[in-house]
C-alpha cells in the first residue's frame, strides 16, 4: 500500500525499515482517537505512539474499495465507506422526513437524512461492547447536530437483540419503523441507482432476521422500497450453535451432512481429523439432527463455510468470513467447470437446492481432487443457479432489473459470474457502487425505506 500523507514519506524515509501502520484500536473496539485514550489502551500493543499538538476531532476509518468487471464495465465495489467518503451526502429518490436509520450489529453505520439528501456515517463496527456503543452514540449526535436534522422517526432492523434497535428503542418522543435486514440489502442498492423498483434482487450474505424468525441469508427477493416479496432462497438447514456456527465454520460442514446423507450421523470427514475432536462431531450432527440449539437457516455465507471447510480450509475462524475469503482465494481462475445446482419449484417458491452440491464436493475431496479446482466449480455453479433463479423470476413479474447485494457479493468471483450470465440474457444488473454491498449499506436502506412508507403514507 503506497504512503498516503507526506509523513508516512519521511517516516519510512528515516527509519528505512518495514513498517506497520494499522487502526489504533483493539479488536472488536473503536479507534482510539484521543492521546491519553490511545496511550492508555494501546500500550501493551504498539511500540512506539507518534502524537501531535493538533486534536483528532472525529474517528475514522480508512475506506476499502476493490474493483469488479459488471456488465463488461469495470466498477468499484465499496467493502468499507469511510475516510475521503464520509460524510458526503447522498440522494434519496423519495422525500424523507428528519430521521435516523440505527443501521445493523456487525459492520455498523448509521444515517440521518431529510428531504432527498442523506447522510450515511464512517464505518462504526461491531456493536458488541460498550465502547463501540458509546462511539455510535457519540456520531450520532454529531450527525444530528452538523446536518441539523431533529429526528421525527427513528428506523431499525427488525432483529429484536440487536444493539441498534435498543438504541432505537430509548429515543423518547420519536416515531419507530422496523425493517427486514434484506429488504434494506434490496433497497440500499435500487436507491443508490435513483430507483424505487420493484427489481428482482439475489440477496446473499451471512445472517439476518426473517419475517419468519429465522436466520435469512440466502434470499431472492422481489420488490422495491415500499415493500417485498419472497419468491426463493437456500435449501434450509440447522444452524447448530446459533451465532458460534460462524466462529466455527466446521459446524456448518457438519449440518449440511446431516442433511444430506441417509446416515444421520456422517463420519468425520478425513481432512478434519485431529481438527476436530470426534465427540464434538458427534455432538454438533446431534444438534443438527435434533434441531436443539440450532436455528434454520438459508444463509449462502453459511454454505460457504461447509464448503470451505470440506475443501480443507479454515476450520475455526479467527476474522469474520475467514473461510469463504480462503475459498474465493485459492479458487483456481482457469476453471470452467461447475457442480449443478438444481433450483426447484416448490408451493412456496424457488429453493436453491445445494444438497448436491455439498456431496460433489465431499466426493471430488475424497477421490483427490484439488481444493483449488473444487473451489472453482462451486463458484460457478452457484453463480450459474444464482443467475438462473433470477431470469426466472424477472420473467414471472415482468420484470428487467435484478440487484446483486448483500455480504456474500463482496466476492469478485461470484458477482462478477453471476453478473455476466445475467447481462448475457439481457438483463439489467445493479450493484452497489457507492456503498458496501454488506451491512455497511443497510442503514441507507432502511433511510430509503422509510421514506418510502411516509410517502406512502402522506399520499405525496
Amino acid at each position: 500500500m503506497l504512503p498516503y500523507s507526506p509523513l508516512h514519506y519521511i517516516l519510512l524515509r528515516d527509519v528505512d525499515i518495514p513498517l506497520v501502520m494499522t487502526s489504533g484500536n483493539r479488536s472488536d473496539e473503536p479507534i482510539a482517537f484521543r492521546d491519553e485514550d490511545a496511550v492508555q489502551r494501546l500500550a501493551g500493543i504498539a511500540d512506539l505512539f507518534l502524537l501531535h499538538d493538533r486534536p483528532i476531532q472525529i474517528r475514522t476509518d480508512d475506506s476499502v474499495v476493490r474493483a469488479v468487471a459488471v456488465g463488461g464495465d469495470r466498477k468499484p465495489l465499496m467493502l468499507r465507506r469511510s475516510r475521503g467518503y464520509v460524510p458526503g451526502s447522498l440522494d434519496l429518490p423519495v422525500d424523507a422526513p428528519p430521521l435516523l436509520a440505527c443501521g445493523a450489529e456487525l459492520k455498523n453505520t448509521f444515517c440521518v437524512a431529510k428531504g432527498r439528501h442523506a447522510w450515511m456515517s464512517h464505518h462504526i463496527g461491531d456493536l458488541k461492547n460498550y465502547e463501540t456503543l458509546e462511539s455510535f452514540r457519540q456520531g450520532i449526535e454529531h450527525f444530528e447536530r452538523l446536518f441539523a436534522v431533529q429526528v421525527e422517526m427513528v428506523v431499525h432492523d427488525l432483529h429484536p437483540d440487536y444493539l441498534s434497535t435498543a438504541y432505537a428503542e430509548e429515543r423518547p418522543g420519536v416515531e419507530r419503523v422496523a425493517v427486514q435486514h434484506h429488504h434494506a440489502h434490496l433497497a440500499a442498492c435500487l436507491a443508490e441507482h435513483g430507483m424505487r423498483g420493484p427489481a428482482v434482487g439475489a440477496i446473499y450474505d451471512g445472517t439476518g432476521y426473517g419475517l419468519d424468525g429465522g436466520v435469512w441469508g440466502g434470499e431472492l427477493l422481489f420488490g422495491g422500497l415500499a415493500g417485498f416479496e419472497r419468491p426463493g432462497h437456500l435449501w434450509p438447514v440447522r444452524m447448530p450453535g446459533g451465532d458460534q456456527a460462524s466462529r466455527e465454520p466446521w459446524r456448518m460442514a457438519c449440518a449440511w451432512l446431516v442433511e444430506v446423507t441417509e446416515d444421520q450421523q456422517p463420519p468425520l470427514p478425513s481432512q478434519l481429523v485431529g481438527k476436530v475432536e470426534p465427540r464434538r462431531w458427534e455432538a454438533i450432527a446431534r444438534l443438527a439432527r435434533t434441531g436443539l440449539a440450532a436455528p434454520v437457516t438459508t444463509s449462502i455465507g453459511r454454505l460457504f463455510d461447509a464448503v470451505a471447510v470440506l475443501s480443507g480450509l479454515a476450520v475455526e475462524a479467527s476474522y469474520e468470513g475467514q473461510a469463504a475469503i480462503e475459498l474465493e482465494a485459492i479458487a483456481e481462475p482457469r476453471e470452467t467447470g461447475s457442480y449443478h445446482l438444481p433450483v426447484i419449484s416448490t408451493g412456496t417458491g424457488l429453493v436453491l437446492d445445494a444438497r448436491d452440491v455439498v456431496l460433489a464436493v465431499t466426493h471430488e475431496i475424497a477421490a483427490g481432487i484439488s481444493s483449488v479446482v473444487v473451489a472453482a466449480r462451486f463458484h460457478n455453479g452457484l453463480a450459474a443457479a444464482t443467475a438462473y433463479a433470477c431470469k426466472h423470476l424477472a420473467a414471472e413479474q415482468g420484470s428487467e432489473t435484478v440487484v446483486l447485494s448483500g455480504g456474500v457479493f463482496r466476492n469478485r468471483r461470484l458477482l462478477e459470474g453471476t453478473a455476466e450470465l445475467l447481462v448475457g440474457d439481457g438483463l439489467r444488473v445493479l450493484t452497489p457502487e457507492r456503498l458496501p454491498p454488506n451491512d455497511g449499506g443497510i442503514s441507507y436502506g432502511q433511510a430509503a425505506i422509510a421514506a418510502a412508507l411516509h410517502r406512502s403514507r402522506s399520499g405525496t
